[in-house]
């Protein structure tokens, strides 16, 4: 089956294909809707069967069912409710299922699916999350904290001297400025925060996860950390994919 998968977050926008049982013809874009609807339009040219849409951003739900309506585009906006009925050998250990974010469920079906189980899945977005699925292929819950863009936002917002610190590039040894040691803080910093996040968890389930990384920040965030973290830029995408593929072959695909 072909989807085209759609993932809206807080800070971009991805767009794939999915076919065959992976995403291809993934794009991203920054607060630019048209180009994210253009960008579906095209791929819908290719025989899917319909729009498999993630978001974290209710207020964007309407605009996006309106276009695939518009288009004749079936539309399905998954749920916790999708995860335990795709029939993905994963099942959920938690007191409120639905307020589980569904981006973090099909980073979880995506990455056991791919890499296995026991895993954690760290997602380095606008907000930092980790989750765990357990060697019994069970997702037990997880972890949530500031991303980079907020914590920079926060120090930039809170101070009447520091900066918009740009994202992205080399950490220095030391910071020779106010920027460099910006920078330093944020990269180092939150390498520690990660490591330590991750030993906890290994900890508290006493076994050793494949460690999947995906979102925007991942590449930056993890190089040199010295931890043995598959990043996996199209996880979310992937994920969406497999949920409606899933469905669909059950006969419970809710498309629209």
């Amino acid at each position: 089956m072909k989807f085209i998968t759609v993932d809206v977050g807080n800070t971009s926008t991805a767009v794939g294909l999915w076919s065959n049982g992976r995403v291809s013809c993934v794009s991203h874009f920054d607060d630019r809707l048209p180009d994210a609807f253009e960008t579906v339009e095209r791929l819908s040219g290719k025989g899917v069967q319909g729009v498999a849409y993630l978001s974290v951003v209710p207020k964007l739900d309407k605009d996006w069912r309106m276009f695939a309506r518009d288009r004749k585009l079936p539309f399905h906006q998954i749920s916790y409710k999708d995860f335990s009925a795709a029939d993905l050998g994963l099942s959920l250990d938690y007191p409120n299922p639905e307020t589980i974010g569904a981006d973090r469920l099909a980073d979880a079906a995506a990455a056991v699916n791919r890499y296995g189980a026991p895993v954690l899945v760290c997602d380095f977005g606008t907000a930092f999350t980790a989750a765990v699925s357990t060697a019994d292929r069970v997702w037990r819950g997880g972890v949530i904290a500031p991303g980079v863009p907020l914590m920079r936002d926060y120090l930039f917002e809170r101070t009447a001297k520091l900066p918009k610190m740009e994202l992205g590039g080399k950490c220095p040894r030391i910071g020779r400025s106010t920027e460099e040691a910006m920078r330093f803080g944020a990269i180092v910093g939150y390498r520690g925060m990660v490591r330590e996040i991750v030993t906890q968890l290994n900890g508290n389930f006493g076994s050793g996860f494949n460690l999947v990384a995906t979102g925007g920040f991942a590449k930056w965030v993890l190089k040199d950390i010295g931890m043995p973290f598959t990043i996996d830029a199209a996880l979310t995408l992937h994920g969406a994919g497999l949920i409606a593929d899933r469905l669909c072959a059950g006969g419970k695909g809710g498309f629209r």
